[in-house]
């Protein structure tokens, strides 16, 4: 198939880039900037703008199938931004889909989208969208993923919804670095009793899921319509998992703790005082990383393991060895 990645250049993405070609499709990407890492390969690289219907319908034109993992992500307070993007940019880029005459659009998502604030204990995909959210992020991840759910069947496109839980592997310039950073400069404290269990997903299990759900997604199949749990099928202690990545860099292990209830006002004034004063930087607490932090949030994956044959290939500690080994060759 001729398939067009959305955040081809990012994390997620190059790896979902890798693994289409390895199997002989074609593959375009969509992208703001060119960061020269698909020059050396078969790839057809549209600079552009999710937000720009122009860009949009350029980028989607001849194409099967769309694996669309651009987004805005983080916690920050500007609310424009992650609707601009995660929400007007998907509406945009369905609608170009349907004039395109675009088969499949496999969106990726995030178990944030019905996250409540409550430990989420081996949940399925029949949890309801919560009535609120605390963070733009997870609010407009969630309007995008109704958005392409509703739009199953329309004018011949199907659609799927993925939701890796916590993405981590080699390459990653998001979640590690920013972990590293804020051990490094003293501000990482443990929340809560530190006992909260969370999924994880291995990025390599992230871009195979996606390709499963891509193959699986016919007229008529389960897949089509359907959201879908993604991790590594084994949940781990939070502030476990953090101190092993943190080994890796040989720091030492988050020994500062912070209650709940202390961490929770934190975060209540930080974000006031970044919306008051309209700062573009992320505070480095909120009520939503408060929660994501101190609950225990993990998933049933039975769904995607039925549906598409999903189940990780690679391990969490095999995994770990080859973020390792990256880092290894960085020190």
């Amino acid at each position: 198939m001729y398939a067009l990645v959305t955040g081809g250049s990012g994390f997620l993405g190059k790896y979902i880039v890798e693994q289409l070609l390895a199997r002989g499709d074609k593959v375009r990407v969509l992208c703001r900037k060119d960061q020269g890492c698909f020059r050396q390969r078969d790839v057809d690289i549209y600079l552009g703008d999710l937000r720009d219907n122009d860009s949009v319908d350029k980028a989607t034109q001849e194409i099967d199938a769309v694996f669309h993992t651009a987004a805005m992500s983080g916690i920050s307070c500007r609310k424009k931004l992650f609707w601009d993007t995660n929400a007007t940019g998907t509406f945009l880029l369905v609608n170009a889909c349907f004039k395109n005459h675009v088969k499949k659009f496999i969106y990726t998502s995030s178990p944030s989208v019905v996250f409540n604030g409550n430990n989420q204990l081996g949940i399925n995909e029949s949890t309801p969208y919560p009535a609120q959210w605390l963070a733009h992020y997870p609010e407009t991840k969630a309007k995008a993923e109704q958005l392409v759910l509703a739009s199953n069947g329309k004018q011949g496109l199907l659609t799927c919804a993925i939701r890796p839980h916590l993405i981590w592997g080699p390459r990653d310039h998001h979640i590690f670095p920013r972990l590293i950073e804020r051990a490094k400069q003293g501000k990482l404290k443990r929340i809560g009793d530190g006992t909260n269990m969370v999924d994880i997903t291995y990025v390599e299990n992230a871009a195979i899921a996606h390709l499963q759900a891509a193959d699986a997604l016919t007229a008529g199949s389960r897949v089509a319509g359907n959201a879908y749990f993604i991790s590594q099928d084994k949940p781990v202690n939070c502030w476990d998992f953090i101190n092993r990545l943190l080994s890796l860099v040989q720091l030492p292990p988050v020994e500062r703790a912070i209650s709940f209830e202390s961490a929770w006002r934190t975060g209540t004034f930080l974000e006031f005082f970044y919306n008051i004063l309209r700062l573009k930087s992320e505070p480095h607490l909120t009520r939503f990383l408060v929660l994501q932090l101190a609950r225990s949030h993990w998933f049933d994956i039975s769904r995607a393991k039925n549906d598409f044959g999903y189940k990780p290939l690679i391990s969490t500690d095999e995994g770990l060895e080859r973020l390792a080994q990256e880092v290894k060759g960085k020190l």
